[in-house]
């Protein structure tokens, strides 16, 4: 999932720190550096983490990096992100939620909707699973309790999505080329 743009700005912030000491001042409330680190793109910024860590690992054997298939995932969570039709029902244990697309978004839904559910399935907080079905798929989170069924309820499809802190060990295997399936 993209990464939200204040941590992004710490994550560069934080490399760009260790690399190089800058002189700065504050304009305004806002640090100012010598020289920008914003990337202006959320997935560019990814790449760029990305990247970085590749770099500063003596152990990388760039003869299985693949950059450009995790620029493919970060297409493909644009796509489901921005294009997805979503309709969430209350199963009074959670949620049914149908997520449906055309074209690239179909694929991403394909690819990651089935991928996450087995993500969240591995939280002991509750239960996941999707079915994929020819518009799409059907991700479903359930649990007995109710302040859980809450909170699934609170996060709909988008929020479950980007629950869970494995995506950006994913990221850095897709661009190691040594994910186990693929770009999610």
């Amino acid at each position: 999932m993209p990464i939200p743009r204040f941590g992004l700005v710490l994550v560069v912030t934080s490399l760009a720190s260790t690399a190089t000491a800058q002189s700065s001042e504050r304009h305004h409330g806002v640090h100012l550096s010598e020289r920008p680190i914003e990337v202006g793109q959320g997935a560019f910024a990814a790449l760029a983490e990305i990247v970085a860590m590749l770099e500063a690992d003596p152990n990388t054997d760039w003869s299985r990096v693949n950059v450009s298939a995790l620029r493919e995932h970060l297409v493909d969570m644009n796509a489901l992100t921005l294009d997805a039709a979503i309709s969430e029902v209350s199963r009074g244990d959670g949620l049914s939620i149908k997520v449906t697309g055309s074209g690239r978004t179909l694929l991403a839904i394909h690819q990651m909707v089935p991928a996450h559910a087995a993500e969240l399935d591995k939280m002991p907080a509750w239960s996941a699973s999707a079915e994929t079905i020819s518009e799409g798929a059907v991700l479903t989170v359930t649990s007995p309790d109710e302040a859980i069924q809450a909170k699934i309820s609170a996060l709909g499809f988008f929020g479950l999505m980007a629950t869970g802190s494995h995506h950006q060990a994913h990221h850095l295997a897709i661009a190691r080329g040594t994910a186990v399936h693929g770009h999610h």
